[in-house]
């Protein structure tokens, strides 16, 4: 039972994420610096703060518990957290010209793959991570033909519809530029994950010191979008300079402005109930040594699913053969039968 729960945490913090860029679409008169900084602000700075405060004990003070452990470990939480911005933010670009549903599935599958691979094979840097299994491999394989078939999908997709059609759906559509910015986003973005295996003396810490292991993980999200933060904070703001947007925070007035700062703050909130949701998921996966070694992995082939199913809903897969549709069908299946895979697995594997 415990490990159905957490799977429900996880799938529906992986809602929350595929849903954020919905919000997005209701921004006015900000160009796409300009809302992207607006949404990290609340996404890597007011949620993942408000997230690591539910963990630390009435009375004590968040940073001087963070400070308590490694220092090299806090470094390095933070170090990937600046890596993983990076990929944060060719991220927001891969949906630009890729569109939500094959923008996120293309990420997405590379983040995974690098995301779960990397810890067990780096033991060394990464002392906390599970070994890497034949198990684990072959679910992490199930997941990537998954990916593929979904990005085959999408070929088909850009070979079916015209230009026009293309950027009705998605209006600054590109794809062999968004191929290359969402697989440099997924192998980036994967550093999230190696951010929290980094954080794993900090949680300890946590644990340590009386932490309910349902938020143990949380101050670790903060230091990893802290780092990531800083680094789109650094691309928004010269972006703003360069394109002399940055008048835009102020020139939006009213109604204009608190719809923005509306539907960038929910957009920062559901992409940050993925993270939140995982951490405290996992709380719930101890059991099964092999499916917490997965749950990344889990996570991203959900977020890939839900944003497929975002995809269908706004309509980019409008216009498609029943061939296309047929096989993102099939792709959606392999995808989550990784996930069942994984689940049905032996919990002392």
């Amino acid at each position: 039972m415990e490990l159905l729960i957490g799977l429900l945490i996880i799938a529906i913090g992986s809602f929350g994420q595929s849903s954020s860029y919905v919000p997005i679409k209701k921004v006015k008169e900000w160009s796409w610096e300009s809302f992207w900084l607006t949404q990290g602000l609340f996404a890597w700075l007011v949620f993942p703060l408000l997230g690591a405060l539910l963990a630390i004990p009435e009375g004590q003070n968040l940073f001087a518990v963070i400070g308590t452990a490694d220092s090299s470990a806090i470094l390095k939480t933070i170090f990937f957290g600046v890596l993983w911005g990076i990929g944060g933010l060719t991220f927001g670009l891969s949906m630009r010209y890729l569109g939500v549903a094959l923008g996120q599935s293309i990420a997405l599958g590379t983040c995974s793959a690098f995301g779960t691979l990397i810890p067990p094979l780096l033991p060394s840097l990464f002392p906390e991570a599970k070994p890497l299994t034949l198990l684990l491999t072959v679910g992490v394989a199930i997941m990537l033909a998954g990916i593929s078939i979904i990005g085959y999908a999408g070929a088909l997709k850009a070979q079916n519809l015209s230009e026009e059609e293309k950027r009705k759906a998605v209006k600054d559509f590109a794809l062999k530029k968004g191929l290359l910015i969402a697989l440099l986003s997924g192998v980036m973005s994967a550093c999230f994950n190696l951010g929290l295996e980094a954080g794993a003396p900090i949680k300890k810490v946590l644990l340590d010191n009386g932490v309910d292991a349902l938020y143990a993980g949380l101050p670790s999200i903060l230091l990893v979008t802290l780092g990531g933060f800083v680094a789109n904070a650094c691309y928004c703001i010269g972006q703003n300079i360069k394109n002399k947007t940055g008048k835009e925070y102020f020139s939006v007035k009213g109604n204009v402005l608190m719809n923005n700062l509306l539907f960038c703050a929910l957009a920062g909130g559901l992409w940050y109930s993925q993270f939140f949701g995982f951490e405290m998921g996992k709380s719930f996966l101890t059991g099964s040594p092999v499916l917490l070694a997965f749950s990344w992995g889990i996570l991203m082939s959900l977020n890939v699913t839900f944003s497929n199913l975002w995809g269908i809903w706004l309509k980019e897969w409008k216009g498609v053969g029943t061939k296309t549709v047929t096989v993102l069908i099939v792709g959606l299946l392999v995808l989550i039968s990784s996930i069942i895979l994984m689940a049905i697995a032996n919990p002392a594997a």
